[in-house]
């Protein structure tokens, strides 16, 4: 991947922060603050996932708003953090995220966004065009053009953004990141990603029955930009959305946008011109995403637009696996594989990490890097994923998860789900976001929203 001279090259000039990819953000942003003041914060959806993104938020600002559409939510996360004193009077609370944005605008420097996948995009660009910093959970968007206009909106408005894959920030990550991209494992052509999702039911078809909603779930927010449907009692809500296809997007969506993640960074893994899903059990009735799939993704020759901006990177293969499909054992050379783990195989080596974070690591095979001593750093450190938003909230460096990058390693991962849907190989025109090979295709590219909500 580098010879001596472009390794010196890429180590003068790939420092994180001169680069376009990652500055694009932070010039003007809106609404920042100095480091003395504090941000005001409110979070949409308060359980879960978007239980520990209020604690964040609790951490580093104060809570101005909460949003849930389900009032025993809103309830209990209010309780915790009155106990801990991170909230006054003045905290409002509601169900609907437009008419806390409509109603407290000028009170909210920034959002926390942690609700089912399909909601994503339609409340952050709504928070965004009213010049409100972004924190949004993974995957960025439930489909693949929400991932593109996220970025688009982000950088017209200037504002900081950052995805909840968290494992961005971890040393072990970025250091791997170097390693890659050193040139230590050589050219890298292959690329093996699993998951022990899913661990919610999918893999059925629509239950035959309608319940009463409860008083205290908002149906049709829940609902938001999605098609209607009648309300199911513990099919839907609260967290099994996920394997059905109008809210979630399944274990690929799920677990992606952190598994995949440094294998992406490092090899700039965007804009496939090609998806194909090798096996799988399938969809049900167009209603839940298959028990297990395999999915195999095709990158030409690329031009690294990240850190050394020009050099080459050979055409490439990446294979996801969920359900409990496997890579090859052999591809591991002898280590353990675990549940979730991504394999990098180079010409020189391989690099395996055996978790869903890109945390830890090793080199094989491990005699041969035994002496291996890690390149000097390039990428910055951070200790909090979430401070790292918040800092770049203050008008700070961005924070490396911003939508530039984040939103295409959605872009790329998600389009794993439209060639599901489609049912054949997806020959991928990624400029124009369309399916050359099968035109029927196009229809899982975007979809219509419900009257009152958009992007």
């Amino acid at each position: 991947m580098f010879d001596k001279s472009t390794r010196r090259d890429f180590l003068k000039t790939s420092s994180l922060l001169s680069t376009a990819w990652w500055v694009g953000q932070s010039e003007a942003l809106a609404v920042s603050k100095s480091p003395n003041e504090q941000l005001n914060f409110a979070c949409i959806g308060v359980d879960g996932k978007g239980s520990s993104d209020t604690d964040d938020a609790a951490r580093n600002g104060i809570i101005v708003a909460l949003c849930d559409i389900d009032d025993r939510h809103l309830e209990k996360k209010k309780g915790q953090l009155k106990r801990r004193n991170k909230i006054n009077d003045s905290l409002k609370t509601f169900n609907d995220y437009r008419e806390m944005l409509d109603q407290m605008g000028d009170k909210i420097d920034a959002v926390t966004v942690s609700i089912p996948d399909h909601s994503h995009a339609s409340a952050s660009v709504l928070a965004m065009k009213k010049g409100k910093h972004c924190f949004t959970q993974k995957p960025l968007t439930w489909s693949v053009y929400e991932a593109r206009r996220m970025r688009e909106v982000a950088n017209e408005m200037k504002v900081a953004t950052q995805m909840g894959n968290q494992g961005t920030s971890k040393n072990g990550l970025r250091t791997a990141v170097e390693i890659i991209r050193s040139g230590a494992i050589g050219d890298v052509k292959e690329v093996h990603v699993w998951t022990n999702r899913p661990i919610w039911p999918q893999g059925a078809g629509r239950p035959d029955r309608t319940d009463p909603v409860p008083k205290y779930v908002h149906w049709d927010l829940f609902l938001g930009p999605a098609p209607e449907r009648p309300y199911v009692n513990d099919v839907y809500h609260p967290f099994k959305w996920r394997g059905w296809l109008d809210f979630g997007t399944g274990a690929l969506g799920d677990m992606a946008c952190h598994t995949a993640n440094m294998g992406v960074m490092a090899l700039e893994l965007f804009d496939p011109t090609a998806v194909e899903v090798k096996k799988t059990s399938g969809i049900v009735q167009n209603e839940t995403y298959p028990k297990y799939s395999v999915i195999e993704y095709e990158f030409p020759e690329r031009t690294s637009v990240m850190f050394k901006q020009g050099i080459k990177l050979p055409p490439c293969k990446l294979t996801w696996y969920d359900g409990q499909q496997y890579p090859p054992n052999e591809l591991l050379q002898g280590e353990h594989r675990r549940d979730s783990g991504m394999v990098l195989v180079g010409d020189q080596g391989s690099l395996y990490t055996p978790d869903d974070y890109g945390e830890e690591y090793v080199l094989l095979p491990r005699k041969k890097f035994a002496k291996y001593t890690p390149p000097e750093k390039f990428l910055p450190r951070t200790s909090n994923h979430f401070k790292e938003w918040a800092t770049a909230c203050h008008g700070g460096a961005p924070a490396m998860s911003n939508f530039n990058y984040s939103s295409r390693l959605t872009e790329t991962m998600i389009l794993g789900d439209l060639a599901l849907k489609a049912g054949t190989r997806v020959e991928w025109d990624a400029k124009n976001q369309v399916v050359t090979n099968n035109p029927a295709a196009n229809k899982f590219v975007r979809r219509e929203y419900r009257a009152g909500y958009s992007v």
